[in-house]
C-alpha cells in the first residue's frame, strides 16, 4: 500500500490515517462498500457510504496516475530520453494533466510541419533564431536553401523554422499551465446554431447564439449543448481573450527586440492559434464533459435511490391495469406474493356496452380474488381509466392508486420477464411489473436496467462506465439498507446483495428449488460456491424468516451472535425474550461488551437492531389522489393548486406528475421562498406536494407549476 496515497487522500478528506489506510485494505481485500459501512465501523472510524466510495474512487485515481507515470518512465528510458531534472518532474507530477505535460515533447508522433521542418535540416536555424540575438537573418537562411529537401528561397526557410519554434511553444509546460490558468479565469462555451437548422433545432433555440464563463456554467446546459451538437443542430467552441494569451506567450518566450525577436512572436502565435488554441479547446471541452457527467450522473443516483426507496404497500391482493384506449386494458390480478392469479383483458374506453361489460369484471374480479388495492399505470388513458374505476360502486375498501409504469415495457421484453411468464405476453407482464411495482417498488425495479426507469437527464450522453458504476453503487446500497428474504427474494435482487452476483444469486435460487426455504443462514454454506467471504459479505443483508433463531431475520451479523447470547445470558433471558422487552435491553451496559475487535458503534448497531430487527428502514406509504376535475392539460388554468407526485428532480428544477399525462415543472426559483442552488436538497422523487400552475402552453406541451405559496410549508 501506497503511504503516499494514504497522507494525500487524509488530507483532501480531512480523515485520519488509520480510516483511510483500513478502508482501502479491506476494499482491496474485496469487502463491499454496504459491508464495509455496517460492520467494519472500528476499523474505519464509522465512516458512511459515501466516505468509503470517495476513497474508493480517489484510490483507483491515484493508482491509475502511478501507473502512467511507471508507463512515461519506462518509455523515456527506453529511448534514452531521460534525465535527471525531468524524472524529478515527473515523479513529482500530482495529476494526469501534469504528467501529460511533461511528457507531450516526448511523445512518439505522427508528422507534422515542425517533424517535416526538421527532417530537413532546420532545427539548427530554429535554435540560432529562438535565442534572438542580432543576427543576419537572409544571409543565415541563405545556408539552408536546397531544392531537394524542398526548400527553395530563404522563405521557405524561415517558415520551416517558425513551425519548429511554434512546436517548442506548444508542447512547454509551462506556457500550457499559464494559459491554462487564462482559460479557467477567462474561458467561455459559445454555442451557435449551425446554418438551415433554425426550425429542425428549436428545443435548443436557446443556445443558438450564446456564450457562458466556463468557470460558472450550469452542467445540464453544458449536456444541452453537447446534445445539440451531436444531432448537427449546434456548434461550440470554447473562446479566451486572445490578447491575453499572446501576452502571456509573449513575455515567456519573446525576449529581444530585433528580427529574429519578431520571427519568434510570429511563431508564438501561430503555436497558439494552429496548435496550443485547439488542445486547450478539446481539453477543457473535456473537462466540462466530465464535470457535467459527474453532476448528471449525482442528479440520476439520487433519484434511483428516491425511487427504489419509496414507499412500500407491503402484501396486499392486487388488481393491476396497464391501461389503454384502442388495445384495450390489460387487468392482472396478483395475490399478497406477487404471484399471478388471473389475466384478461377489458375496453371500457371503446363503447357504454364494453365500459359496463368491464365495470362488471372488474367487480367479480374484486371479490373472487380478496382485492385489497387496484393499481394502474399512469400512461395513456391512465386517468381515464382511474375514473371509471372510481365511478364503479366496488364493495368493500378498496384502495385505487395511480403507479409509475416507466421501464415497465422494458421489464415486460426482458429475458427476465420471459422467464418469469414464459407463457404469457409482454401485455400481461407489464401489467404484472405495475402491481409489483406498488407492493414492493425496489424488488420489481432491481429487475430493469437502471437507464430505463426515467429519473435522469441525458443518461445516454454521460460516461456510460461511470453510470453503470454510480447507478449499481446505489442499487447496491438500496438493496443492502433494506436487507432481502432469501427464501423469497428474485435472482435480480439477490444479485445486488453484498457478496453475491448473479452466480451465486443463482445458485442461490437452484438451492432453493431443490431443498424448499431456507432454515438458517448458516444452511447458505450449503448453497455451491458460497465459501466463508461469501458469507462474511453477505449473511448480515440477508434475512431467513423461517428460521429458529431469531437473529436471522435481523441485521445482526453472525459473527456477533456470540455478543449477544451473552447479553441474553447476563440479564437472565434467551435472545427472543430481550428482542421483545425494552427494559431488559435498558439493564445492559455496552462498555461491558468493548474488546480490541468490537467498540460501541457496532454494539449501539447491535442495540438498535434488536429493538426493531429487520425492520424496513422505508417510510410508510402514503396514497395519493390527483383533482378529479383534472383530467388534461386543457383542464388546468393558472392559479389553480394541486396535489401532485415528483417524478424527477434535475438541476434546473422538479418534474411533478399532477395527473394530466405531462408532467409540469417546477424550476428551482420556484420550490421554495429562498435560493435554492440545488433542487436535490429540499425535493426528492416521488415526494407528495402541492403545486400552483403558473402557466400553461397547450401548443409545446409545457406546464410551469410553483410550489410557493402552495401549502408545502418549505
Amino acid at each position: 500500500m501506497n503511504k503516499e496515497h494514504i497522507v494525500k487522500i487524509t488530507a483532501e478528506l480531512k480523515l485520519k490515517p488509520g480510516q483511510v489506510e483500513a478502508t482501502i485494505a479491506l476494499l482491496d481485500d474485496d469487502a463491499t462498500i454496504p459491508f464495509i459501512a455496517r460492520y467494519r465501523k472500528e476499523a474505519t472510524g464509522s465512516l458512511d457510504e459515501v466516505a468509503v466510495s470517495t476513497i474508493r474512487d480517489r484510490i483507483g485515481q491515484l493508482r491509475e496516475l502511478d501507473k502512467r507515470r511507471k508507463a512515461i518512465l519506462k518509455s523515456l528510458e527506453e529511448r534514452e530520453l531521460l534525465t535527471v531534472e525531468l524524472k524529478e518532474k515527473i515523479l513529482a507530477a500530482e495529476t494526469m494533466t501534469i504528467l501529460e505535460d511533461l511528457y507531450l515533447p516526448y511523445r512518439p508522433k505522427r508528422r507534422t510541419r515542425a517533424t517535416i521542418a526538421i527532417e530537413r535540416g532546420l532545427e539548427p536555424f530554429a535554435e540560432l533564431i529562438f535565442a534572438q540575438e542580432n543576427i543576419d537573418l537572409v544571409s543565415e537562411a541563405q545556408t539552408y536553401i536546397d531544392s531537394e529537401k524542398e526548400i527553395h528561397n530563404t522563405d521557405d526557410a524561415l517558415s520551416g523554422a517558425r513551425d519548429i519554434i511554434a512546436g517548442w511553444v506548444s508542447e512547454d509546460a509551462d506556457a500550457r499551465a499559464k494559459l491554462r490558468e487564462l482559460y479557467n479565469a477567462k474561458g467561455k462555451i459559445k454555442s451557435k446554431v449551425s446554418k438551415g437548422k433554425e426550425e429542425e433545432g428549436t428545443r435548443f433555440a436557446d443556445y443558438f447564439d450564446w456564450e457562458e464563463p466556463i468557470k460558472s456554467v450550469p452542467s445540464h446546459r453544458v449536456m444541452a449543448i453537447q446534445r445539440g451538437e451531436a444531432e448537427s443542430i449546434l456548434s461550440s467552441s470554447i473562446i479566451i481573450p486572445d490578447d491575453d494569451a499572446f501576452f502571456i506567450l509573449d513575455n515567456m518566450f519573446v525576449t529581444g527586440n530585433n528580427a529574429a525577436s519578431e520571427q519568434v512572436r510570429e511563431a508564438v502565435n501561430d503555436g497558439f492559434n494552429r496548435l496550443i488554441a485547439p488542445s486547450m479547446e478539446t481539453e477543457f471541452f473535456d473537462i466540462l464533459k466530465k464535470q457535467a457527467d459527474k453532476e448528471a450522473i449525482r442528479i440520476f443516483t439520487t433519484n434511483l435511490r428516491g425511487l427504489l426507496m419509496a414507499p412500500p404497500l407491503g402484501s396486499k391482493s392486487i388488481l393491476a391495469i396497464d391501461p389503454g384506449f384502442r388495445t384495450g386494458c390489460k387487468v392482472v390480478c396478483l395475490d399478497t406474493q406477487g404471484n399471478l392469479k388471473y389475466n384478461t383483458a377489458l375496453f371500457p374506453h371503446n363503447s357504454e356496452k364494453e365500459r359496463k361489460k368491464a365495470g362488471f369484471e372488474i367487480k367479480r374480479l374484486c371479490k373472487e380474488f380478496k382485492i385489497e388495492f387496484i393499481a394502474i399505470g399512469n400512461g395513456t388513458a391512465g386517468r381515464e381509466t382511474e375514473s371509471f374505476i372510481r365511478e364503479l360502486d366496488i364493495p368493500g375498501d378498496i384502495s385505487v392508486e395511480m403507479v409509475n409504469e416507466s421501464g415497465a415495457s422494458v421489464y415486460s421484453a426482458s429475458d427476465t420477464a420471459r422467464e418469469e411468464f414464459p407463457d404469457y405476453d409482454i401485455t400481461v407482464r407489464g401489467a404484472v411489473s405495475i402491481g409489483r411495482r406498488l407492493m414492493d417498488p425496489l424488488a420489481e425495479l432491481v429487475k430493469i436496467d437502471p437507464k430505463a426507469i426515467g429519473v435522469g437527464q441525458y443518461q445516454h450522453d454521460v460516461d456510460q462506465a461511470e453510470l453503470k458504476r454510480g447507478l449499481d453503487d446505489t442499487v447496491m446500497s438500496c438493496v443492502n439498507q433494506v436487507g432481502v428474504e432469501v427464501s423469497t427474494a428474485s435472482e435480480q435482487l439477490l444479485a445486488y446483495v453484498s457478496g453475491l452476483g448473479p452466480k451465486l444469486a443463482r445458485n442461490i435460487i437452484a438451492y432453493r428449488k431443490e431443498n424448499g426455504p431456507f432454515k438458517s443462514r448458516v444452511e447458505l454454506k450449503k448453497v455451491p460456491r458460497f465459501g466463508p467471504k461469501a458469507f462474511e459479505q453477505a449473511a448480515g443483508f440477508l434475512r431467513v424468516a423461517e428460521s429458529k433463531n431469531p437473529l436471522d431475520s435481523s441485521g445482526v451479523h453472525p459473527e456477533s451472535y456470540h455478543i449477544v447470547e451473552d447479553m441474553a445470558k447476563e440479564v437472565g433471558c434467551d435472545i427472543k425474550k430481550l428482542i421483545g422487552d425494552e427494559d431488559l435491553r435498558e439493564r445492559i451496559d455496552l462498555n461491558d461488551y468493548v474488546t480490541d475487535n468490537v467498540g460501541l458503534p457496532t454494539l449501539e448497531d447491535i442495540l438498535a437492531e434488536l429493538a426493531r430487527p429487520g425492520r424496513d428502514p422505508r417510510p410508510g406509504y402514503e396514497p395519493i389522489r390527483f383533482s378529479e376535475s383534472i383530467q388534461s392539460m386543457e383542464d388546468l388554468k393558472p392559479g389553480m393548486k394541486l396535489p401532485g407526485i415528483v417524478t424527477n428532480v434535475t438541476a434546473f428544477g422538479a418534474f411533478v406528475d399532477i395527473g394530466v399525462h405531462h408532467d409540469g415543472l417546477v424550476h428551482k426559483s420556484e420550490i421554495a421562498d429562498r435560493y435554492v442552488s440545488d433542487p436535490s436538497e429540499v425535493i426528492r422523487i416521488q415526494q407528495r406536494v402541492s403545486v400552483r400552475v403558473l402557466n400553461v402552453d397547450l401548443e409545446r406541451k409545457r406546464i410551469s407549476l410553483s410550489m410557493k405559496d402552495a401549502g408545502n410549508n418549505k
